[in-house]
């Protein structure tokens, strides 16, 4: 009789698992490759190996940090790690580099088949540049010493909107993007302020904040 043939072994399934994290990976750094080139100078876009902490940061690019490949994760990497059901998108929230240059960072968590975190795309912007924006522009519109000789609006109507324009720049966002309960907050420090006693506050308020009179109401309450 002829030699029995034998099957070829399938292949190990953890080959196949190392081949689709390469990929993962390979096709992340090139999203933020492109995302730090669209967004420089001021955006720094890191990738996170979330299945090797200890040396979690696989690519940096635009790098405003410091930070280098082969170093740990942060305790937000940490987090993922941990608990799956940690938020996979964490946008906008306050941040600050090592050298006290304030930041606004947005983290974008990567899972895995399973629903495992496996990665993170994380975007560092530094505020620095608009922050001196924000200066040149305030001493452009900044007027005389000589006192109003027009107005307008309705007295107090200024420091409203300034108010709310104070409010929503602590919070590295816009008076019209400020979500409810940032509005809700908002309404009641300005009623504590005394600023609802001004006449036609309300519709002030509702026109700077781009919603309607009815919603300021409700959120003064």
């Amino acid at each position: 009789m002829g030699a029995v043939s034998r099957k070829q072994p399938m292949p190990a399934t953890s080959d196949k698992t190392a081949g689709d994290k390469e990929l993962l990976f390979k096709q992340l750094k090139q999203i933020a490759q492109g995302l730090g080139e669209t967004f420089a100078p001021f955006c720094e876009v890191v990738v996170h190996d979330l299945t090797d902490p200890k040396n979690a940061i696989v690519a940096i690019h635009n790098n405003l940090s410091g930070r280098q490949v082969g170093q740990p994760a942060t305790e937000l990497g940490l987090a993922r790690i941990a608990d799956p059901d940690y938020p996979q998108v964490i946008a906008n929230y306050a941040n600050t580099f090592a050298d006290g240059r304030r930041a606004k960072s947005t983290s974008i968590g990567i899972k895995d088949a399973d629903g495992t975190y496996v990665a993170a795309l994380c975007l560092n912007i530094d505020l620095t540049l608009f922050q001196s924006l924000q200066s040149a522009i305030g001493q452009f519109t900044s007027l005389g010493t000589q006192g109003d000789l027009e107005s307008l609006n309705p007295a107090g109507a200024d420091a409203i909107r300034a108010r709310i324009d104070q409010f929503a720049a602590r919070r590295a966002t816009t008076p019209r993007s400020l979500k409810a309960e940032e509005r809700r907050t908002l309404l009641r420090e300005l009623k504590e302020a005394g600023c609802l006693q001004v006449r036609r506050s309300a519709e002030i308020i509702a026109a700077h904040l781009g919603v309607s009179r009815a919603t300021v109401y409700a959120d003064a309450k």
